[in-house]
Parts: structure tokens; sequence; C-alpha cells
């Protein structure tokens, strides 16, 4: 029984997700800010122990079980490599691009998702979703389209770390009994592993303030997963997960505020064109898993 004027799950639901999203927005805007002064790998190492530190009372909670019966441990491994991929990708595009314009490329992965989905997860694929996929691959050569201030190797960056991004999304579905504190665990070891390895090769000792601020980096990025997984706990996941998309007013709120950046008008025709597509992937995938729900409860028992 809910009391007179509280919020449904549902509802809440999408709270939390905005919140959520806010809070993405934030951790990259810190990032971009904290890597102009220090190296990627210094980033994601100091990112990633405060991370580790608010995962661990979870960990402990669940205990040792998931982490020694791991299902698929190759595919695990391939997901850790995908996931720092990304992140290091990430944040070495946003130190020379504008968190608009990597936002936007990072908007693209549900389509890259779409398009890999029938060869590596075997799933089907109607027409409508091949006109959006193809839609969507439209949006992001506009929003590629060069001038004469792009950076190519950071464009470059942005590319391979949004495919990054959509391959560590596939193999997640794969790895459906895989609890989600085991997957966000794996994931900050990697990406803990990748900074012990380079921060030694571009350290800066940092101030008292900016260490404060490479652990709330960590830590704004431990609760944005958290929202997200308890978003899709209390509201259906085809309802939350469009809201992914309010990341990219964030980001050019903060881009503009924080640094002084504003998105070329090709990247904001082709952020639009790939919300489109996005959404219209997202609508007929509902669709498809609605009928094949219909489909089996009808069937005989």
């Amino acid at each position: 029984m809910r009391l007179p004027g509280a919020l449904s799950p549902a509802r809440l639901g999408l709270l939390v997700m905005l919140a959520a999203m806010f809070l993405f927005s934030l951790n990259d805007a810190m990032g971009k800010w904290l890597v102009s002064s220090y190296g990627v790998g210094q980033v994601l190492l100091l990112r990633s122990l405060a991370a580790l530190v608010i995962l661990a009372p979870f960990v402990c909670k669940a205990g040792l079980g998931p982490l020694l019966a791991v299902e698929r441990p190759r595919l695990q491994a391939m997901r850790v490599v995908f996931s720092t991929a990304e992140v290091f990708c990430f944040y070495w595009a946003v130190y020379y691009l504008p968190l608009a314009d990597v936002m936007t490329y990072w908007m693209a992965a549900p389509i890259y998702v779409a398009a890999m989905s029938p060869l590596l997860l075997k799933e089907k694929v109607g027409l409508v979703r091949w006109a959006a996929i193809g839609l969507g691959f439209l949006g992001v050569l506009v929003a590629l389209t060069p001038s004469g201030e792009i950076n190519f190797v950071a464009l470059a960056a942005a590319l391979v770390g949004t495919l990054a991004f959509a391959l560590m999304v596939v193999s997640g579905r794969t790895l459906r009994q895989t609890p989600d504190t085991t997957l966000v665990l794996f994931q900050l070891v990697g990406a803990l592993l990748a900074g012990l390895l380079l921060s030694p090769f571009d350290w800066t000792t940092p101030s008292a303030p900016d260490f404060l601020l490479l652990g709330a980096l960590g830590a704004v990025a431990m609760l944005a997963h958290i929202g997200v997984n308890r978003a899709v706990k209390l509201a259906d996941a085809a309802t939350v997960a469009p809201l992914q998309y309010t990341q990219l007013p964030w980001a050019i709120l903060m881009g503009f505020v924080f640094f002084g950046d504003l998105p070329r008008p090709l990247t904001l025709a082709g952020a639009a064109i790939i919300l489109v597509s996005s959404l219209v992937i997202y609508a007929s995938e509902n669709r498809a898993r609605a009928a094949a729900a219909a489909l089996a409860q009808a069937a005989p028992g």
C-alpha cells in the first residue's frame, strides 16, 4: 500500500535515472577538468581507487560466491578490456574535444549495439530497425563532418571509445547471470590496472584540493552506476533507458559554463538525428519484446 502523495516505483525510477544521468554528466565534466592537469592513467588510477572504496561494502555483502563462480571467464576478460578502453578513450577525447561533441559520439552506442546484435547476439532485426540504424550512422557522419579545428587523433579516440562501449554493452547482455556488482567490480579493477601501468609515465603529484576532486570523481561515477541499477529495478528498463540522452543538454551546459565550449551546428544536427534513430530502435525493440512475451503467454503450457 502506497501512502498518499508518495511516488509510485515507476516514477521514482524515472527520477533516480534522471539523477544518475546528471551524475554521469558531472563525472564527465570533472574528468575533462582533471585531464587538463593530470595524465589519463593517473585519473584512471585514483578514480578507480575511490570507486572501489565505495563498492567494497556491496562486494562484502554479496560474499565471494559471485566472484569465484564467474560465468564465461574469457568473455568477462574481454568485457573488462572493452570497458577499460572505453573510459581511457573518453578521457583522452575530452582533453581535446568539447564535452558535447564527445557525448554526441557516445550517444551513437545503441545504434552500434543494434547493428551488432544479429551477428553477436543472434537477435532478429526487422526492416524498421535497420532503417533506424542507417539513419543513426548518417547522424554520426553529420556529427563527424570535419572543420579546421577538429583534432583527428582525438576524433579517432572518440570513435574507438564508442565502439568499445558498444561491445561492452553487447557482452554485458550475454553475461546476464553475472550480478551487477561483480560486473562493475571487474570494470574498476581493469581501469585500476591500466592506471597502475600508465600513471608512472605521466605522474603529477596532485594538490590537496585536486586529490579530493580525483577521489570525488570515482565517488560520483560509482553513485551514478548505483543509481542506474536502482532505476531499472524500480521502473521498466525500456522506460528509463531513453533518459540517458538527457546527458547531452547537461554536457552542452557544463561545457559552456566550465570550459566556454559551444557545440558546432553540425554536431547538434548529428545529435538530433542520432537521438531520433535511437528512440526508433528502442521503440522497435520494445514492440518485439512485447510481441514475444505475448506469444509465450499464449502458447500452450
